[in-house]
């Protein structure tokens, strides 16, 4: 399978691989929820695996949390970071100073992390 490491090999995949990739990412992302909704603490409602070419999370008014299977191309710590952002708009639906405040709480090296994130391309 590609890697993350070569950034220019996300462009394509097989079905095979992308069902390979939401079979992973249903094992791993909802232990990562879980971990760190209690962590937070926020509640959420239910968890769904797509494959998205624009979008790596969301989380709906209520509480439905959505996450693109190419996370589980990326490193742990990324996928960490996705995690923390869209179960803090558990507690701010937007992207204002507090909403940055709450991840920083849970993750003082979220800018190190979203930086990482926003010059990745796909």
């Amino acid at each position: 399978m590609r890697s993350w490491e070569d950034k220019n090999s996300m462009k394509k995949f097989t079905e095979t691989e992308i069902a390979e990739l939401k079979k992973l990412a249903k094992k791993y992302i909802p232990g990562r929820v879980a971990y760190y909704a209690a962590l937070i603490p926020v509640s959420y409602g239910r968890i769904a695996i797509r494959c998205q070419k624009t979008r790596w999370g969301s989380c709906s008014q209520k509480g439905n949390l959505n996450f693109n299977c190419l996370l589980m191309k990326l490193p742990p710590e990324i996928i960490d970071y996705v995690v923390v952002h869209e179960l803090c708009h558990r507690l701010q639906m937007n992207h204002s100073r507090l909403f940055w405040a709450e991840v920083e709480k849970v993750l003082p090296d979220y800018k190190k992390r979203r930086k990482w994130l926003k010059e990745f391309r796909f």
